[in-house]
């Protein structure tokens, strides 16, 4: 149970839930970058996947456990047997840890989909938690489907769940469908009947835009633990945004009053770039937190009130989640390695190692050479793409292209492999095209480009470009590959050569 009943739990799904974003796949190294982002962010509990779900995820949440030491490491498990000893193989290493088991309540979900009658859901649900508990001391139980579900039932499969050890008792909008008043009134119902046996915990859907205002809704009820993602991210409409809710509780203090999170929320705006990076899921420019516009301002009064005072038009600052302002050093083509890590370390990079560092610092002084002025996004950018790298297997080294609006597109392409440069040319319909197909026959493997999306890192002519290729090899999962240059076409090719490396990896 919680020492300090003013305290509210962030449990952060993005790699379980978030992950389920069209688009949003993430191999194990990049799992682990945001899981020790989650870490600084101070987030109470990780779920870090659904272990059963293939050896991949089993894979990656073993090694978060392993990594993770002050967040507790959680894993989704169905409430089958296969399910729960997986999640529990899974976190087993773990300073702390925790399995997540849930089952279908609705009489839509027992009826159509398990096919069940509400007593053999409640037995199912028993034994599972049962069993969770020889793995784990904490086990947490999600009512799928709660809002549609029959509050007597979900008082009775409460009281059995409960009464064999389910310390957390989560009740999910699956489908976003609930309004905030409605949502009180059932977590307030629900509160007072579990009556601090465990901990009440949401997970809210944002189908309607609703997911924030109805976690809200319920911590006012009571609900002790908020379930969440970074940048709202989670499949169709997404899951309620962790920075969202922190900072609602914070801003409007005069009304929340009573509540508070653990979370660092200088980590926030850092935490909403890497998901953003890794997944290549962006957060529309007027997005709440987190946006490119959320500290914008074009209007002419607005602006002249923002000069006077701050808080005429911001009520919040910048700084508080991150968002380093007006730095007394500039870094440029002078700057050295020391100036440099410094830089780095303000930015949240403290645990780069060596080596990250010097090929980083390598790709900062090139840049400095090709562009007037380096920003913090540059930087962070640099670093975060070169931490994502895995070992190059294949390296482009050259780029040459040939377009004209009356002939084909052709690309020459120069890729170092093994100690030796391999250079060849070909066409396609389209510059991308004609570059990937030439790196298909330079490395003999076919690719097939599921997804192609380029995006500036900050403004400018002489901006970064940053793309994100979405590419499945020999009928492989899709790996996603990253590329980082000024000039499109070559972080292109950087990228879906990325994407060959991180396949060839798990060979």
């Amino acid at each position: 149970m919680m020492k300090n009943n003013n305290k509210i739990l962030i449990f952060d799904t993005t790699l379980r839930d978030g992950e389920q974003s069209p688009g949003a796949s993430m191999n194990t190294a990049e799992k682990i970058q945001i899981a020790q982002q989650l870490e600084k962010l101070n987030v109470d509990i990780i779920e870090a996947g659904f272990a059963a779900a293939s050896p991949d995820d089993f894979n990656a949440i073993d090694k978060i456990a392993q990594i993770i030491i002050n967040s507790k490491v959680c894993s989704l498990a169905r409430a089958i047997d296969s399910d729960i000893k997986a999640a529990g193989d899974a976190i087993s290493k773990a300073k702390m840890n925790r399995i997540h088991t849930f089952i279908a309540t609705s009489p839509i979900h027992m009826k159509y989909k398990l096919k069940m009658t509400p007593s053999e859901v409640i037995k199912k649900a028993v034994d599972a938690v049962t069993y969770a508990k020889t793995f784990v001391e904490d086990v947490e139980f999600s009512l799928e489907d709660a809002c549609r579900s029959d509050m007597g039932f979900m008082k009775e499969i409460t009281s059995a769940v409960i009464e064999v050890g389910a310390s957390t008792i989560n009740l999910p909008d699956t489908v976003g469908y609930l309004l905030p008043d409605e949502i009180y009134e059932r977590i307030k119902e629900m509160v007072d009947f579990i009556d601090n046996k465990a901990i009440v915990s949401l997970h809210n859907h944002n189908d309607l835009g609703l997911g924030v205002a109805n976690t809200l809704a319920g911590i006012k009820a009571g609900a002790k633990q908020v379930e969440c993602t970074i940048n709202g991210l989670g499949e169709r409409a997404g899951n309620a945004a962790m920075e969202e809710i922190v900072m609602t509780l914070k801003t409007r203090n005069d009304i929340f009053s009573k509540y508070d999170t653990n979370i660092n929320t200088k980590e926030i705006y850092p935490a909403s770039r890497l998901v953003a990076t890794i997944t290549g899921i962006e957060p529309q420019p007027n997005k709440a937190i987190v946006g490119k516009n959320a500290f914008a301002h074009e209007s002419g009064i607005h602006q002249d009130g923002v000069l006077k005072c701050q808080e005429t038009y911001e009520i919040m600052k910048p700084e508080n989640i991150g968002i380093k302002q007006n730095d007394s050093i500039i870094l440029g083509k002078h700057s050295g390695r020391a100036a440099f890590k410094d830089k780095l370390i303000k930015l949240g990079f403290d645990d780069i190692m060596d080596k990250e560092l010097n090929m980083a610092f390598d790709r900062f002084k090139i840049l400095c050479d090709k562009k007037k002025e380096i920003l913090d996004d540059d930087i962070r950018m640099i670093v975060t793409d070169e931490k994502l790298n895995v070992e190059k297997i294949y390296d482009i080294v050259s780029l040459q292209l040939s377009d004209f609006s009356d002939g084909i597109p052709s690309a020459v392409v120069t890729i170092k492999y093994n100690g030796k440069l391999i250079t060849d040319a070909g066409v396609g319909n389209g510059t991308a095209d004609a570059i990937f197909k030439t790196i298909d026959r330079i490395t003999n493997y076919d690719g097939h480009l599921l997804a192609y999306q380029v995006n500036s890192v900050t403004k400018g002519k002489d901006a970064l470009a940053k793309v994100i290729c979405k590419v499945s090899f020999e009928n492989h999962e899709a790996m996603i590959g990253h590329g980082l240059n000024i000039d499109t076409m070559l972080a292109s090719a950087r990228a879906y050569v990325s994407a060959l490396n991180s396949y060839l990896s798990l060979k």
